[in-house]
């Protein structure tokens, strides 16, 4: 999860975020509530929580807490939760990598569903890791509350902060982790991955994903684009804004929006996650439309072989997966024909995939 820079100090907070004149002593929950005004969440929450403890009816300290936790803990951990078709998907994979000798490692872990899957296929021990510390020890709970505490340990760390012996007893026979995002790499799997055969894995070990491949497509929708450019409206030039749009993609689910495909679906990048890095690529893509259309955005997604034969995508066909479609809106629209080729650039730097021009193959 990304944190969010502090704000400056508002007019509840001095600049490091304590109250004037001593008041917090008036009021146990005034420090709590001057750190979530200042941005410091899993203080903020610490504070509620401790509040919480002392009176569980009080409704001030009950609603503060939860609000930082929204703060903290995303919403789609639970609609991943209730992705039945992903959730069978890895379970399936699990049960083919898993044996009884294997020491198994769930990167970030979240709800630690994955984790007590490969339990209860048998692995000997499973080491799952999440960052998130509020997560993680609702993670433990959970786990405790399953029976399996005595086989799953969740450790409140980051993967690239696990150490060998300590954390892990020895090196993984076996990693899990489903942290990608709608575009695949936004939550840092080439990272995390890349640490891990390094560090935490056996030479042999096995990677559920094993392997991954991007695809996109051009679509014509005026209202994908509006949903990050403006221009002139109720009299008033408004484009100034643009210069707050993204340059990068937001999630979105592309059957919510009128569009037109403007191309078939063409392949950016694969990666073989035993042995691809988080270094920097760039491809240029020949793509021929196979309409004459508007181009206003770039809509792409994965697919993700858990193992051979087993594939969890977000593709725009695919609609119960709880992963949306990655959406980059050009900058300016392009004409396209299918009498006129076009030339694609395409990058990443680890952890975003970027489109980064459009061209005309003749003017390529």
């Amino acid at each position: 999860m990304k944190s969010r820079t502090h704000s400056a100090a508002g007019p509840l907070t001095g600049a490091d975020g304590r109250l004037p004149d001593g008041s917090a002593g008036d009021d146990p929950l005034a420090r709590a509530d001057a750190l979530l005004h200042d941005g410091r969440y899993e203080e903020a929450a610490e504070h509620y929580r401790s509040a919480r403890e002392r009176d569980p009816q009080d409704w001030r300290a009950v609603t503060g807490y939860n609000r930082a936790i929204r703060r903290i803990v995303p919403r789609w951990h639970f609609e991943m939760m209730h992705d039945h078709e992903r959730a069978l998907q890895y379970e399936a994979a699990i049960k083919q990598v898993v044996t009884a000798d294997h020491l198994v490692l769930d990167v970030g872990t979240g709800s630690g569903m994955l984790a007590l899957m490969a339990a209860r296929v048998g692995a000997e021990r499973v080491v799952a890791c999440e960052g998130q510390r509020v997560v993680a020890e609702t993670a433990m709970r959970i786990v405790d509350g399953a029976g399996y505490a005595g086989q799953v340990d969740v450790v409140p760390k980051m993967s690239t902060d696990l150490v060998v012996p300590g954390d892990l007893p020895r090196r993984a026979d076996v990693l899990i982790t489903e942290t990608v995002d709608c575009g695949l790499l936004g939550e840092g799997i080439l990272v995390s991955l890349s640490h891990a055969r390094e560090h935490l894995l056996t030479d042999q070990a096995i990677i559920v994903p094993g392997r991954a491949r991007v695809l996109a497509q051009l679509v014509e929708s005026r209202a994908l684009h509006q949903k990050n450019t403006v221009g002139e409206l109720y009299g008033f030039d408004l484009s100034g804004f643009n210069e707050l749009a993204s340059l990068e993609y937001f999630d979105t689910r592309l059957r919510r929006h009128e569009h037109r495909v403007l191309s078939a679906p063409f392949e950016v990048f694969r990666f073989d996650f035993h042995r691809d890095g988080p270094e920097p690529r760039h491809a240029t893509l020949p793509v021929v439309p196979t309409t004459a259309g508007t181009g206003h955005a770039v809509v792409f997604w994965f697919e993700l072989e858990l193992v051979p034969g087993i594939v969890v995508t977000n593709a725009p066909d695919h609609p119960t997966t709880h992963w949306k479609q990655a959406v980059q809106c050009l900058p300016q629209p392009v004409a396209v024909d299918p009498r006129d080729p076009l030339v694609v650039d395409v990058r990443h730097d680890g952890l975003r995939i970027c489109f980064t021009g459009i061209t005309k193959e003749h003017e390529a």
